[in-house]
């Protein structure tokens, strides 16, 4: 038994077979409107015709002062309707023709200008690595000197977790909440250049500090420069990117901060072996914070000649500085006219949209978006609580207590460092090829049965045992979370909130991981004093676990899904998706202990697409009829 749909909408199926259940979600009256909000603003210039579409454009171009662009507006508005109208309309010169196939199938050739852009933003993606990583080398010289190098000192312990979390701290309870004034009345190049700016001179000032109090508060306010660009690069980026390489260049964000963390520790190494000279006292610590600061520089310098981005630009009635910015990003004016009509009636819709809304409070009221709020929370919480950043942080010290020198626990944590990177290369590859649910559930039990070698390895009575199972362990942990919990999150809760609450659901979850972020840095010291490295490695093993049951209950797949579809998924009552969850783990043993052939159980299959497709067929060749006799 199936319920009919409205035109343009597909519905969930969950096939029966023997031990599967039947399930077809009916979408209460405000997720139906938000998937219909939803399927405005996947494209707004849907089902209008065609003399309709020329008249808008017309009227456009007067009103933003851009009738000396109307040819190419014209075809731009074409294009940003129908992508594929360029084969089948006179109007567009072979010039044109070559450009936009060329877009779709070699999609990596772009202007000069956008990989600059580019490599700007993976610049900054480092830097933010490197203010996390710095602070793992300088901390096993920097607490003697300071008189807060006790190991058995609770007091000592607290303190150094303290200093180590400053930045997180601030990112949870004010610098995330920042970045949209800054971005509002800055933009986005200028707010990079802020807070690259902030990270240059907050990592100096820390390496001029004489007590621990003092360290903390210039650290504090280095959380002012990572807060913001961690939210503001991946939203230039997006916005500054054509569609079809889009959704890469923002996984990259989550590439390069993992380069930036190899890149702190390969420095800490390097600045290891610098002595002191006559009137500075731990010249090589101070020199391992102060460098962090360097590549935040650089792209300081670098981000004035950058495009600033061209949807900002248009939110603030800047039509002709935000054409001029596309025709830098872009081949053909053609491409830039396009672009610039499309986030022009995209951004009109989203406002529509907001009006009489309070954003904030339907994040959670609702149903679908509520689920979407859980889902996200449970990956941002699951980043920072698989116990990555206990590492990130404190491999020199857990390398140190393990038996190595100092020496060797630096090099140690290069080799972490090194692994993170290289493992999260393929990501961008394996987030789509076997979905984000799937990676989850694969990677999380063996973290934690990684988490559960390094602890128990502190046990062997052999230093070269205890050594080896240490290092194993963390290097394999790495193996596993780079392409799974590494990049996921940031990806998940990009795409799961509808697009009238992405902003606030993105501020939400990034505030979730910084918040979290602190917790595990400042507890992890007194954590490793009060249980031992077995037990404090077994606790975040623990969460592991945890974890895995979460993702399993209430984690829906977004891979490959649309707008609207993505809205049906999330309409699926929490229980029912829990149930299905649950009816996995017999299924999972069965073929993959037991190596049996079940069949699954599918909750996200979607109904054919064949009619609706001959159907949208007809009405595109009708269309196109249209359109070439109005422009005989």
């Amino acid at each position: 038994m199936s319920t009919s749909s409205p035109p343009n909408e597909k519905s969930e199926v969950v096939k029966q077979h023997h031990h599967a259940h039947h399930y077809t979600p009916n979408m209460d009256a405000e997720t139906r409107a938000i998937a219909n909000a939803d399927a405005k603003l996947s494209n707004p210039l849907r089902g209008i015709p065609h003399d309709r579409l020329m008249a808008d454009i017309e009227i456009f171009a007067q009103e933003r002062g851009l009738t000396h662009l109307l040819p190419e507006l014209k075809k731009g508005a074409l294009l940003a309707q129908d992508p594929t109208c360029h084969d089948r309309l006179d109007m567009f010169s072979d010039e044109d023709k070559r450009i936009l196939t060329e877009e779709v199938t070699h999609r990596w050739r772009q202007t000069p200008t956008l990989y600059y852009m580019v490599v700007m933003s993976s610049l900054a993606a480092a830097v933010q690595g490197m203010d996390e990583a710095v602070i793992n080398g300088a901390q096993i010289i920097y607490p003697k000197q300071f008189g807060i190098g006790d190991p058995n000192s609770k007091r000592d312990s607290w303190l150094v977790g303290l200093v180590n979390s400053a930045p997180y701290l601030c990112c949870a309870t004010i610098s995330c909440w920042l970045t949209h004034p800054l971005n509002h009345y800055l933009g986005r190049k200028k707010t990079i250049f802020i807070t690259c700016l902030i990270s240059f001179l907050t990592c100096i000032w820390s390496g001029l500090t004489n007590t621990w109090w003092h360290l903390f508060i210039a650290r504090f306010f280095l959380g002012f420069g990572i807060g913001p660009k961690s939210s503001t690069v991946p939203v230039y980026t997006a916005e500054c990117s054509p569609a079809p390489i889009r959704g890469a260049l923002v996984m990259m964000w989550q590439m390069w901060t993992a380069f930036g963390i190899a890149l702190g520790d390969l420095i800490d190494l390097a600045f290891y072996f610098i002595p002191d000279t006559p009137g500075v006292t731990g010249l090589n610590w101070r020199l391992m914070l102060g460098s962090a600061g360097i590549p935040g520089l650089i792209v300081c310098l670098q981000v004035l000649f950058a495009p600033e981005s061209p949807r900002w630009l248009i939110s603030k009635g800047r039509y002709e500085d935000a054409f001029n910015e596309l025709c830098r990003l872009r081949f053909s004016r053609v491409q830039a006219a396009r672009d610039l009509y499309y986030i022009h009636v995209l951004l009109e819709a989203e406002n529509e949209m907001k009006k009489g809304r309070n954003r904030v409070i339907e994040m959670f009221t609702i149903p679908r978006n509520r689920h979407a709020a859980l889902a996200s929370w449970v990956v941002m919480f699951g980043q920072q609580f698989c116990g990555v950043n206990v590492i990130a942080y404190y491999s020199s010290n857990i390398f140190l207590a393990s038996g190595f020198t100092q020496v060797a626990a630096l090099a140690s944590s290069l080799g972490f460092g090194a692994l993170n990177w290289l493992f999260a290369l393929p990501a961008v590859f394996t987030i789509d090829t076997f979905g984000r649910r799937n990676l989850l559930l694969f990677t999380f039990p063996c973290m934690a049965a990684c988490l559960l070698i390094t602890g128990f390895s502190f046990w062997s009575t052999s230093e070269t045992g205890r050594v080896t199972g240490v290092s194993i362990g963390i290097y394999l942990f790495a193996i596993f979370y780079s392409p799974g919990e590494g990049p996921v999150p940031f990806t998940y809760s990009a795409e799961a909130f509808p697009l009238y609450i992405r902003d606030v659901g993105m501020s939400f979850a990034t505030a979730t991981t910084w918040f979290w972020n602190f917790i595990l840095s400042i507890t992890w010291p007194s954590l490793i004093l009060a249980f031992k490295p077995q037990g404090a490695f077994g606790w975040y093993a623990a969460w592991c676990c945890i974890l895995w049951v979460l993702i399993l209950l209430f984690v829906r797949e977004t891979k490959g899904k649309t707008l609207e579809e993505l809205d049906q998924v999330f309409a699926i009552p929490l229980g029912t998706h829990a149930m299905y969850g649950l009816r996995q783990i017999p299924y999972g043993f069965k073929k993959f202990v037991l190596f049996q052939n079940p069949e699954p159980e599918v909750l996200y299959q979607l109904e054919s697409d064949g009619e609706e497709s001959s159907t949208g067929d007809d009405e595109k060749a009708r269309k196109t009829e249209d359109l070439e006799k109005s422009n005989a």
